[in-house]
């Protein structure tokens, strides 16, 4: 279990450090779809802990040589996968195993035995989801953007109801008796779509020009957010460190102060000193206090009830809003936020406008905090030069 672990967190930083954004379909979120369908599929199809690792395994590593691209990724998938887990060392064996599991993904392979027939199965969930027709989008996508196929709407919709009903075939128990009907209904929906599209034959290019922009649009959109939310954490770094210096500033005068000033202020002769040093602790005091409201965190209650999440009330995104939301329905929720871009975009808007908000708090705090750190040290020098020239 400790190296399923680490495969999904190794997998998992590789896709979102390394992976190009244009994978629309072959990314963690089809990864991570194999490895749930893989432990549905093994409740009915027994296997061992040893198997279940094998192929939980496999299904981790299985798409990761789309990072190099995707030619023989397959190939470059079992390379690294076998660098992974010879570092962690594991026996020839297994490593063998796993390689043979991954390169029975390839495309049109016949599975020789039962754990290839649960992970091509696992590869495929989504011929048998209600969800078919966004995936196999979110494919098209992909495969345009990284060059490998354009195609009109129609033709599309001939090349995935032929692949269903002529290339396609579920070989476990499990995905025959559970995602045999939806992946019927979904061969019936292509074909109903393929009847629309030849009747409006002469709006083709319209719709595919719509779907260009709109393509272009959601990678300028999710540019946007990353860029403008990467800039104000920049800003509120900045506006800590500008706040740690005025403390480390202000907490050394008056650690000077009180060990040199007050010290000398029992002598009669400097008794000129005191207004001024104590105008001068006064205003670092009250520096000291307004640089740690600016940086003291506010953290909400993250109380909300099922209702408020459902209404989308609810900021996901921020962990101030979502600590106390049972795991369960945080997940739910991230899951549909993933597959609607309405709701995505609207929860990364909404993040975005709240770390204004308290950037705009931060930002106001520390310019006062340096004004009165500013017009302190000036009323300080002047309050001393009076006391130095009339008492002297």
């Amino acid at each position: 279990m400790k190296l399923i672990k680490k495969a999904e967190l190794f997998i998992t930083e590789l896709f979102n450090n390394v992976l190009e954004l244009n994978y629309h379909y072959h990314n963690i979120n089809h990864t991570k779809s194999v490895v749930a369908s893989i432990d549905e599929i093994i409740k009915v199809e027994k296997v061992s802990d040893y198997e279940r690792e094998l192929l939980i395994i496999s299904a981790w590593f299985h798409d990761t040589g789309y990072i190099k691209g995707t030619q023989l990724h397959e190939i470059e998938s079992c390379k690294i996968a076998e660098d992974f887990l010879k570092s962690n060392d594991v026996d020839e064996k297994f490593i063998t195993e796993v390689k043979d599991l991954i390169m029975a993904t390839v495309f049109q392979h016949v599975p020789k035995n039962n754990l290839e027939r649960i992970l091509c199965d696992a590869d495929y969930n989504h011929i048998g989801k209600p969800n078919y027709k966004e995936i196999s989008n979110n494919l098209r996508s992909e495969w345009e953007d990284v060059g490998i196929n354009k195609t009109t709407d129609l033709q599309w919709s001939k090349d995935n109801l032929n692949f269903l009903e002529t290339k396609h075939v579920f070989h476990t128990n499990f995905a025959k008796e559970n995602w045999t009907k939806m992946k019927e209904k979904n061969s019936k929906d292509l074909e109903k779509e393929i009847e629309k599209s030849e009747m409006k034959d002469s709006t083709d290019s319209t719709k595919k020009d719509k779907k260009k922009k709109k393509n272009k649009r959601g990678r300028g959109v999710e540019t946007l957010f990353r860029v403008t939310i990467s800039n104000h954490t920049r800003l509120s770094d900045i506006a800590d460190s500008k706040a740690n210096i005025l403390l480390s500033v202000n907490a050394v005068i008056i650690s000077v102060a009180l060990s040199v000033l007050i010290p000398k202020l029992d002598s009669p002769g400097n008794g000129y000193l005191s207004t001024p040093t104590f105008v001068l602790l006064g205003f670092s005091v009250v520096s000291i206090i307004f640089a740690i409201l600016a940086t003291r965190p506010t953290v909400t209650t993250g109380e909300f009830n099922e209702e408020d999440v459902k209404k989308k009330k609810v900021n996901l995104l921020f962990f101030g809003n979502f600590y106390k939301i049972p795991y369960e329905m945080y997940q739910d929720e991230i899951n549909e936020m993933m597959l609607n871009d309405e709701y995505l975009y609207n929860s990364l808007t909404k993040d975005l406008h709240f770390l204004g908000i308290v950037l705009q708090r931060k930002y106001k705090l520390l310019r006062i905090t340096y004004n009165i750190f500013m017009f302190g040290i000036i009323f300080s020098v002047l309050t001393f030069l009076y006391a130095y020239n009339y008492f002297q």
